[in-house]
């Protein structure tokens, strides 16, 4: 099976390492391919994103090595579109649409799912009055719409919120009304086609023990048709196959018997697990 990995963040972003450091540590792993993915500028918040100058930086830093290592190692450029970027994605080998916050206008503010834990909570009792279902499905609503604002290839980590659910529980992932806010995202994307993320980076940062999206989403993804891709969402040169062995026993115990692929072109294409 072909080594690579789609999701990956450098110091370009809120990555540890610069892109060259990335691609010697994937060249020495093994890795047949190395994907970037950059956070997209986002208005709202530039504390995690690449800036409109580091994002021309990236471009031309990732074709660089792209010819640099060619002999060595296929290198693509994508981007990881947040759901309120307003910059063009046309240009990129593929895209990563993802939500880490959603706006609320009778507050005037976003909420995030992936700060901390401690945040999550304050703003659940605060906005919320306690209702940590009614933020599930805010969430979720947004989720549904990330195909269309970005037109992705990939949904990226479909179930973020759960990031710190293991350590802080704050969702009931069985309670109905959480159950009724993922069937209706995913009733919206999965026609759509694109590839749904199994991503083990919450576990990289030892927030989780298992990838997401759940088990029980996974399944749903499946019985609807929907493909998938393994990433490790990875922020430093030595996550970038972290987990990858229980993302894909996870895929299998869930049935799937393929992933997406994608070749040195930027062409998705179905493989074998």
């Amino acid at each position: 099976m072909k080594k690579f990995n789609l999701h990956t963040h450098t110091t370009f972003c809120d990555g540890k390492n610069t892109a060259e450091e990335m691609v010697i540590s994937a060249i020495e792993s093994g890795f047949d391919l190395i994907g970037f993915s950059g956070h997209s500028y986002t208005p709202f918040d530039e504390s995690y994103c690449m800036s409109l100058d580091d994002t021309v930086k990236y471009q031309n830093e990732i074709s660089r090595l792209a010819e640099k290592y060619k002999s060595q190692i296929d290198i693509l450029c994508g981007i990881e579109q947040d759901y309120y970027s307003n910059q063009p994605t046309t240009q990129y080998d593929y895209v990563i649409g993802s939500v880490h916050a959603f706006y609320k206008e009778e507050f005037d503010r976003y909420f995030y799912v992936d700060y901390d834990a401690e945040s999550m909570l304050k703003d659940i009792e605060e906005f919320y009055g306690g209702d940590s279902l009614a933020f599930a499905e805010d969430y979720f609503e947004r989720v549904s719409h990330v195909y269309e604002q970005t037109k992705c290839n990939i949904i990226g980590h479909f179930d973020l919120l759960t990031k710190f659910n293991e350590k802080f529980p704050m969702f009931d992932e069985s309670h109905p009304r959480y159950v009724s806010a993922v069937d209706k995202a995913l009733a919206r994307l999965l026609p759509t086609g694109a590839i749904f993320e199994i991503n083990t980076g919450a576990m990289s940062k030892g927030y989780r023990t298992v990838p997401y999206p759940s088990e029980d989403i996974l399944r749903k993804i499946r019985l609807g048709g929907g493909k998938i891709i393994i990433s490790s969402d990875s922020h430093a040169c030595g996550t970038l196959d972290f987990a990858f062995n229980d993302a894909i026993s996870l895929a299998k115990s869930c049935g799937f018997e393929s992933l997406m692929s994608i070749d040195s072109t930027g062409r998705f294409f179905e493989t074998s697990l």
